[in-house]
């Protein structure tokens, strides 16, 4: 295994959070007990949610505070920073029934994607110590979901997927994997309920982060397309409790970040896309082009330079 030099203090500020490199905080996801309640793609936690819907909390935990909804609500979602810069919050909503199947929460016609660093950044925007805007900062960021119209009544999934963030154990050019979380309401009526995805395309965009305020875009790295740091279905070959490192598959690369929109939005790119080993959709330019920027730079130093 090769890696580059990373900061003490990096690996200080990022090991103090154990597991939870970001999650979902409000509402309170279904949680699990392997991975302290987070969901990460990196530890081998493949989604779509923290756990499976046979052990949902609304199904098996008579304290679980039961969350009803109705069709065109508009629902607050937050998470904490973290001390993580960068990428992409995905959010959608399925039928209960459909939340342990990926394909129901990618094909879902109504998402809302943004800035993981909505309404929230570094505590010290002078601090560059791993890069501008990339310093520590644990503030809660924020945004909001449309309940969907074409959503009956009846249990139903919310899903929440963080990809595209960077400065993985203080390794500013290193990107994470995805982190996952899901949480479970009651819709009860609201909108008259419309058949389903007869609304056609409804998926919104949300730019402007704390490095690109007022604009329509996004600091991210890695990629800009859920499943390309999904890392299939492998897990961690020898995790040892003594070595973080051997915790996760992650890094996903360490070509640096980029900035723009979710893939989903992006026009004008090239066509220029490498088939995933290990399932989920196609590489976006992106991550094509990033690895090319490593091959590129291991060439040139005539030494590794990433987590293998």
């Amino acid at each position: 295994m090769y890696f580059t030099t990373f900061s003490l203090l990096g690996c200080i500020l990022l090991a103090g959070h154990g597991f939870a490199h970001s999650m979902m905080t409000t509402p309170r996801g279904r949680g699990n007990v392997e991975w302290w309640g987070t969901c990460a793609s990196g530890f081998g936690c493949h989604g779509p949610c923290e756990s499976k819907r046979a052990q949902a909390p609304i199904l098996n935990d008579p304290t679980y505070p039961i969350q009803t909804i109705r069709r065109g609500d508009t629902l607050s979602i937050q998470w904490q920073r973290f001390n993580h810069p960068g990428g992409f919050v995905r959010l959608t909503m399925v039928p209960f029934e459909e939340s342990d199947e990926w394909t129901a929460f990618n094909a879902a016609n109504h998402a809302k994607f943004s800035c993981y660093e909505s309404n929230c950044g570094p505590d010290d925007p002078s601090d560059a110590y791993f890069g501008p805007m990339n310093g520590a900062g644990d503030g809660i960021c924020s945004t909001s979901f449309k309940v969907p119209e074409d959503l009956p009544d009846g249990k139903a999934t919310l899903q929440w997927i963080w990809y595209g963030g960077g400065v993985y154990y203080g390794q500013s050019k290193a990107g994470f994997g995805e982190y996952y979380t899901c949480t479970d309401y009651v819709v009860e009526g609201g909108q008259p309920l419309v058949p389903r995805g007869s609304g056609g395309d409804l998926r919104v965009w949300q730019g402007g982060d704390a490095s690109n305020p007022g604009t329509d875009v996004c600091k991210y790295w890695s990629s800009n397309r859920v499943g390309d740091c999904s890392f299939g279905d492998r897990k961690p070959a020898n995790p040892r409790p003594d070595d973080l490192l051997s915790q996760s598959l992650e890094p996903c690369s360490v070509a640096g970040s980029f900035v723009g929109k979710a893939a989903e939005f992006e026009t004008g790119g090239g066509t220029r896309h490498l088939r995933k080993r290990w399932g989920r959709g196609v590489r976006s330019d992106a991550y094509v082009n990033s690895k090319i920027v490593e091959a590129a730079i291991e060439l040139d130093d005539r030494r590794p330079i990433y987590l293998i």
